[in-house]
């Protein structure tokens, strides 16, 4: 592991200073391309007009149409927590705007993980079909679904494409739904100034334009309009939950949002899912969004039934929105044990591998399987694998699916320098007929392959990997925000650093300096508990997962973070990693 410093342009930390932010947030947003403080407003005023990502008016005036008409909309969703996100957001939202011209007549309907993949298949555009819509809505899906489409449009089904991932490339070239609305700041020729929005910032979109749409037509007017910001903290969890780049739009819908949940304004559904995380939803962070909220509800996708948590978020009844928080949670103790499990097992085989390989070591890029891993939960362990052995990793499991027999389901992540969509792509040109479908994007992606072709692509897999990755790329990296000046060392610099939005691409700060340990011991066999010496004075550390002790001098990458035990809170370094 190398610990590095990011560059800190002096004259931008000058002019956050001067447009009154503290020296350490000055420091830290500077470090982070932040050059002047308006770049901070996150006020909704500042949000770019909708008209601006194409297709949005076409796509409000579908549904307002739809609406006057009296007509059924149905929504399919995905089944991670930002396709769940955007259908709570959309029914709320397709409800409250219908009110003034009476109609109340959206549903919903979720493809399952392992009977009907991912995307608007052909045999969902059926089932929407039959459930008696005339308007078929995607969220955060349906732009590579050109079969799906073309099907659902043969059925006579008004199609709505909302969506953020990449077209489908067929044939070297970009290949779209035909016959329909698309609205995605990823297609082609959209002049959006944001391409990082989630699918439930697109769909909330979509909602701003559909308002100003029904304005136009004289359903309500400027001052007796539906207010759409209550459902701000749904965009917030979809947002951060997604992993999305926190670029300046996203942070200001996820301020926004956290804004409105601190306050208490949120559905009774998402402020239960705080209290089964034991966390307040008074402090609320980004944190808590990505990490407590989050992971359950897309444990109901990975292990469950989806509608589960879309019936959670679109819940204003107390009770049974407790009941279902619960429900999810209890779901999500599953995920984790089986997690475990098989990530323990993925070990074992990678270190298998490893040793095979004899004085090759480890792979450049890593593919696993085991007969017993569980198909939703493959992502989460390549992931894991992916952070602890800084590599490109697939992992594979048997497909639970009654007609796919035979086949393999993989799921990947990336390290920076390793586009996993663009490599399963050339793996698709270089060997035609092992992949049998695939998709995803730079950090992240799936496939589905014949079990016996699993050797072709492990192969495939790592010669790519040995061609695009060089040593300085697998030399682990973790960039980090310097030493902590003494004075800083504070509970109320803790509490305002957790209050500011971070992410994925505006990383949370991370300090980084040699320190003295003055003493360590286990915690549970599982934690190491540190006291160190900080600025000549002792700090309370904890290393969470950290079983190894340290020597008495180590370059430490720490947080900051404040515990609170007994009623009694203390402030304490998190510590990340240590340098080799």
């Amino acid at each position: 592991m190398k610990l590095t410093v990011r560059d800190t342009p002096p004259r931008a930390v000058w002019a956050l200073e001067q447009a009154g932010l503290h020296p350490l947030l000055a420091r830290l947003y500077a470090a982070r391309g932040i050059v002047q403080g308006a770049e901070l407003d996150d006020s909704l005023a500042q949000l770019p007009a909708p008209e601006q990502m194409q297709g949005c008016t076409d796509a409000a005036r579908l549904l307002a149409d739809a609406m006057q008409g009296g007509l059924r909309i149905c929504i399919v969703a995905d089944y991670d927590c930002d396709g769940a996100s955007a259908c709570a957001l959309g029914l709320r939202g397709l409800h409250l705007l219908g009110q003034a011209l009476g109609w109340n007549r959206a549903d919903y309907l979720v493809p399952d993980r392992v009977q009907d993949g991912y995307g608007l298949t052909p045999s969902i555009a059926a089932r929407v079909r039959a459930s008696g819509a005339d308007v078929l809505v995607t969220v955060d899906n349906g732009i590579a679904s050109v079969e799906g489409v073309a099907h659902a449009r043969a059925l006579g089904l008004q199609v709505l494409i909302t969506d953020h991932h990449l077209p489908a490339v067929i044939d070297g070239a970009v290949a779209l739904p035909q016959d329909c609305v698309i609205v995605n700041p990823n297609q082609p020729g959209c002049p959006f100034p944001s391409k990082a929005l989630a699918g439930v910032g697109v769909m909330f979109y979509v909602l701003l334009a559909l308002r100003a749409e029904l304005r136009t037509r004289g359903v309500f007017t400027a001052a007796q309009q539906p207010r759409l910001d209550p459902l701000l903290p749904l965009v917030a969890l979809g947002t951060v939950a997604d992993v999305v780049r926190l670029d300046a739009l996203n942070r200001r819908l996820v301020a926004q949002g956290l804004k409105r949940i601190r306050s208490g304004q949120m559905p009774a559904g998402l402020a239960a899912l705080f209290a089964v995380a034991s966390r307040r939803p008074e402090l609320a962070s980004s944190f808590d969004l990505g990490f407590a909220l989050g992971p359950r509800i897309n444990a109901a996708g990975r292990l469950s039934d989806m509608r589960l948590g879309i019936e959670c978020l679109c819940c204003d009844e107390p009770e049974r929105a407790r009941e279902l928080a619960q429900t999810l949670d209890a779901i999500n103790r599953e995920r984790k044990s089986l997690e475990g499990e098989m990530r323990e097992q993925a070990l074992q085989l990678a270190e298998a591998l490893c040793l095979a390989r004899a004085h090759a070591g480890t792979p450049p890029a890593l593919c696993l399987y085991d007969g017993a891993f569980h198909e939703g939960v493959i992502g989460i362990v390549a992931a894991r694998l992916k952070d602890k052995l800084h590599r490109p990793t697939f992992v594979f499991a048997p497909s639970q699916a009654a007609d796919k027999a035979g086949e393999l389901k993989g799921s990947g992540r990336s390290i920076a320098g390793f586009h996993l969509r663009d490599a399963l792509d050339l793996l698709a040109k270089r060997h035609p007929g092992v992949l049998l479908r695939f998709g995803g994007h730079a950090a992240a992606a799936g496939c589905t392959i014949a079990a016996d072709q699993l050797p072709t692509f492990a192969a495939a897999f790592e010669q790519i990997g040995s061609e695009w990755l060089d040593a300085a790329t697998l030399q682990q990296r973790l960039e980090t925000d310097g030493a902590l000046e003494p004075q800083y060392r504070r509970l109320d610099l803790c509490d305002t650093l957790q209050q500011q939005v971070w992410g994925q691409g505006f990383a949370p700060p991370l300090f980084c300096e040699e320190l003295e340990v003055l003493s360590q011991r286990l915690l549970g066999q599982k934690h190491l508990a540190l006291k160190l010496r900080h600025g000549g004075e002792a700090v309370d550390g904890i290393w969470f997962g950290r079983t190894e002790t340290l020597p008495a001098r180590a370059r430490l990458a720490y947080r900051l973070d404040a515990d609170e035990w007994q009623g009694r809170r203390r402030l304490r370094f998190l510590i990340e990693a240590a340098e080799s």
